[in-house]
């Protein structure tokens, strides 16, 4: 009985280490405030390993397939998107109420490479993510 209330414990508490520490995510703009561009950043909150597992690998595959990922995901996935002008300061995101139920976290911007692969920010508690003129950084703040 104490074995199987261990290892039910053990294995709760690997569950719960496994969801999203994200709390808050602040985008900044390095480019030039001259520059006429404007960055579309999305992240994706995941709540399953099969939705997951149906995301593209690459920003151009992401943003080819969007609209209708969106559609079939329905209530799988939370996407929260938001279009950063050049050289602005800082926009906090409204995280999605279930947030911290996520299994994953992903991060795809429209800039840099189109084979830029998205970043994973799962583990992250508070995000800073920088627009600069190579593309994007993701660090913890």
């Amino acid at each position: 009985m104490l074995r199987r209330a261990l290892c039910l414990l053990i294995l709760t508490a690997f569950a719960a280490g496994s969801l999203a520490a994200v709390e808050s995510v602040e985008i900044r703009s390095r480019l030039d405030p001259n520059a006429i561009e404007i960055t579309g950043i999305d992240v994706l909150f995941l709540y399953d390993e099969a939705t997951a597992a149906r995301i593209p690998a690459t920003k151009s595959a992401w943003y080819g397939n969007r609209r209708t990922l969106t559609m079939e995901l329905g209530e799988a996935f939370d996407l929260v998107s938001t279009f950063i002008p050049q050289g602005f300061d800082s926009a906090r995101l409204n995280l999605p109420d279930r947030a911290a139920d996520a299994i994953r976290v992903l991060v795809f911007a429209e800039h840099g490479a189109s084979d830029s692969p998205p970043v994973d920010i799962t583990e992250m508690t508070n995000v800073l993510i920088e627009i600069d003129p190579f593309g994007i950084q993701v660090s913890r703040q």
